[in-house]
């Protein structure tokens, strides 16, 4: 993945002034991960359709329409009152639905007859400041959270935006995520998508690739 749109550099409020790397803070908003690991699951998990639910203020952050336009993937219908509720279908045959619902999981796929179901949260990715990071903290507790408390399908994914910081945390969760059936993603600027995997899981996919 190599997507240079998904981040929105926005100039600090007075009280995180010099707490970000560079001038501008970079939003990876919630709707620019989802959209993200949507992307993922077509190119990379051989999903060829997938459903995003963002809500209202997603919508507000996020140019869902335009993003998808830009990647060749043209709106053939349209789903509810919003601008860019609808399906999205590209040249290629895959079809991403944007249907701004909640309750339905933020971005839900069926390869074969496996549910993939993922919780998305957003943050900002180059801020040092307190608050900034705590939030991504919060962001990815939170995910883990709700994936528990939801009847699993198939598949549960937190995914929450890539930083130093919440690859610490993710590696730590891990190993009691894995017994609960929970994996972790984390997405990257650019889109790219990095699957955090407890000791046990990697060593016995060695195992397997051997």
């Amino acid at each position: 993945m190599d997507f240079e749109d998904l981040v929105t550099a926005l100039a600090p409020p007075p009280n995180r002034v010099g707490k970000c790397a560079g001038d501008h803070e970079h939003h990876l908003y919630e709707g620019a991960v989802m959209i993200a690991y949507a992307m993922h699951l077509l190119r990379s998990e051989g999903a060829h359709q997938v459903r995003v639910h963002p809500d209202g203020e997603h919508g507000k952050q996020f140019d869902f329409s335009g993003w998808l336009e830009r990647r060749q993937f043209r709106k053939t219908s349209s789903i509810g009152a919003t601008a860019y509720g609808g399906v999205y279908e590209n040249a290629e045959g895959q079809t991403i639905i944007v249907n701004p619902r909640s309750g339905l999981g933020d971005v839900v796929a069926e390869i074969g007859d496996l549910v993939i179901s993922a919780e998305c949260k957003g943050g900002v990715i180059n801020s040092r400041h307190s608050g900034q990071v705590s939030r991504l903290y919060k962001g990815l507790c939170e995910t883990v959270g709700m994936l528990m408390a939801t009847p699993s399908q198939g598949r549960q994914v937190a995914v929450v935006p890539l930083t130093d910081s919440t690859m610490r945390l993710a590696r730590r969760l891990a190993p009691r995520c894995a017994l609960a059936g929970i994996e972790i993603a984390l997405v990257g600027g650019r889109g790219e998508v990095v699957d955090v995997r407890s000791p046990h899981e990697a060593d016995r996919d060695t195992s397997t690739a051997k």
